[in-house]
């Protein structure tokens, strides 16, 4: 028998109940993760009213159920109350209004402002027709709250409302429990519990005390896949030669180890490689440097003469060195013979996956927010990412890199 006074200490669960018949579900699961010792405070809809009642979730809760983002008299501020108590936020039925609000980020009800002015990991169990499930603009809201790091749990095929049968069905309340319980022990995504080792920018070699050697590599696709990696759950290490993460969220959540040169990035590179799970260089390393002269070439003495000399092949150097079992991803930015230029550099780096992308191509590359990528496996089938944001294609490559490591690559 439940305790009239619940036990603040346990882990805190804001449960969201937005407006579909699956709502009826939800009253089960409230009573599984009571059950389990968790403090549950309820969140429904103004439309999940018409198919539950707040009495009975109130009933059963830690504390009353809310529906409203005024009139509490007790909690004068609910959303930032709920938001920022909540050790997690499960929004089960999650319907595809309430999904495309929070991907847009509104606020206008006390669950959406709730998603809002929390930093607790959510869970979102859509639940709706299978019409509806298969639209485009769903799963694109889904793609968008995925890359910021939102668990989906994806419903569940079955009987639905009406006599229909298909997908879209909310999964039953125990495997929702289960995932519950999976999250809150620490899981954030397909990368949880793996440590991945990330490189960035255009590095620069010295000429002398002013002068660089360097390429237009601004680092963005490096520092986006260290952003999303962290959202998916991986303890990240981003080696960057890229001045843009000083103004990043990035830097808040990732160890950022700062280098200049090519030989700088090998150096911290091989250092740490292997203690991760996965390496992803998606920094534009020199190809040449120069010896640099000790004060700044003055014009007046003439031209001077630079002898290029080769810069060390970091990414040979880390597969040459790789532990089992971890995944190498390279990358190629090419000008002309896109992809036969990287089939031949996949052949002779032996990475897991090799990224490629005409740099030449509108809005794509160098020193833009969009990227357009194909992705190459080790046996070089190729699969293209059409133009998007660099969050986006940096959730396909990481999507493959952890389907690899589930797989035990190599």
């Amino acid at each position: 028998m439940h305790s009239a006074t619940p036990d603040t200490s346990s882990p805190r669960i804001v449960l969201g109940v937005a407006g579909g018949i699956a709502a009826y579900k939800s009253v089960e699961l409230l009573r599984r993760l009571r059950d389990a010792g968790y403090f549950v405070s309820p969140v429904l809809t103004r439309d999940a009213t018409r198919f539950v009642g707040e009495v009975t979730f109130s009933a059963l809760a830690s504390e009353p159920a809310r529906t409203s983002l005024y009139g509490d008299p007790t909690t004068p501020i609910p959303h930032t109350y709920l938001g920022q108590h909540a050790d997690l936020i499960v929004v089960a039925p999650a319907t595809a209004h309430l999904i495309a609000r929070f991907a847009m980020g509104l606020a206008d009800d006390l669950l959406s402002a709730t998603l809002l002015a929390s930093r607790a990991p959510v869970l979102l169990c859509p639940a709706m027709h299978t019409e509806m499930w298969e639209q485009p603009s769903v799963q694109e809201n889904l793609a968008v709250l995925r890359r910021r790091g939102v668990l989906v749990m994806e419903p569940s095929t079955g009987p639905l409302a009406g006599g229909d049968v298909g997908a879209g069905r909310l999964p039953e309340p125990d495997d929702i429990f289960a995932l519950v319980e999976h999250v809150i022990h620490g899981y954030r995504g397909p990368l949880s519990g793996r440590r991945l080792l990330i490189s960035a920018g255009g590095t620069r070699e010295a000429i002398d005390p002013v002068r660089v050697l360097s390429n237009r590599s601004s680092g963005r696709q490096g520092l986006a896949l260290a952003e999303v990696a962290q959202r998916l759950g991986a303890s990240v290490t981003l080696v960057s030669a890229s001045s843009l993460d000083l103004a990043l969220d990035v830097v808040r959540h990732v160890d950022v180890v700062h280098v200049e040169s090519a030989a700088q990035m090998r150096e911290e590179l091989l250092e740490r490689a292997e203690q991760n799970d996965a390496i992803i260089m998606a920094a534009a390393v020199s190809d040449f440097t120069v010896d640099p002269a000790p004060m700044k070439l003055k014009k007046d003495d003439g031209v001077p003469t630079l002898t290029l000399m080769a810069t060390p092949d970091i990414l040979s150097d880390l597969v040459a060195r790789r532990r089992d079992g971890q995944v190498i991803v390279g990358f190629a930015a090419e000008t002309n013979d896109v992809l036969a230029n990287a089939v031949a550099k996949l052949q002779r780096k032996g990475v897991d996956l090799l990224v490629v992308n005409d740099v030449s191509a509108p809005g794509v590359g160098f020193e833009h927010s969009t990227n357009e990528v194909i992705i190459l496996d080790k046996n070089a089938e190729s699969s293209t990412v059409t133009l998007r944001s660099k969050e986006a294609i940096s959730y396909e490559i990481l999507t493959r890199v952890a389907s690899l490591l589930n797989q035990g690559a190599p």
